[in-house]
């Protein structure tokens, strides 16, 4: 064999195995960045709930407060059953307190309790949104072709989005 030949196949190992190194560096950084958006999946679904449960609480203080209005029973059950639903029905469950919230007359409430109100729907919704982009990132990279035929997310199913009707109209 000539020089010029095995300086041919030597080069050509080298690229090979240079390709190869890019490669397994690639999908390193893909599973690690997979990994990291699935952790912030799971923290911005542990705030989505605590923002979800704070309403739950100030749902059963409005229905305590207006114990003789005929409504407040059910918006007291339906904040027990939200957060008390499971990770599936959990959608359902808020989207009925949404309801009973609106079904509440506003007449005569304090404005302190006005205000707890509006503020823990603004954290629902900005908490909702945190957790459905943390979802959305997750679901882009798990998409991607290399992630796929590598199984680089291996057999965990893909987030799902939450999706709830944060204020409903109603009252009086």
């Amino acid at each position: 064999m000539s020089s010029t030949v095995i300086l041919v196949e030597t080069i050509a190992v080298i690229a090979a195995l240079g390709a190869l190194v890019w490669l397994a560096v690639l999908a390193a950084t893909r599973a690690t960045r997979l990994d990291r958006l699935n952790v912030r999946v799971d923290l911005a679904y542990e705030s989505l709930i605590a923002a979800l449960e704070r309403r739950a609480v100030v749902a059963r203080t409005i229905a305590a407060i207006n114990a003789d209005s005929p409504a407040s029973s059910e918006l007291a059950d339906a904040a027990t059953i939200a957060e008390s639903a499971p990770r599936g029905q959990r959608e359902d469950a808020e989207n009925r307190l949404s309801v009973a919230l609106a079904s509440m007359s506003t007449v005569n409430r304090e404005p302190a309790l006005v205000a707890e109100l509006a503020d823990a729907q603004t954290r629902v919704t900005m908490a909702r949104r945190f957790y459905n982009d943390a979802v959305r990132d997750a679901r882009t990279l798990a998409g991607r072709r290399m992630v796929r035929w590598l199984h680089l997310g291996g057999h965990s199913k893909l987030p799902d989005y939450f999706e709830i009707t944060e204020r409903v109209r109603g009252g009086s």
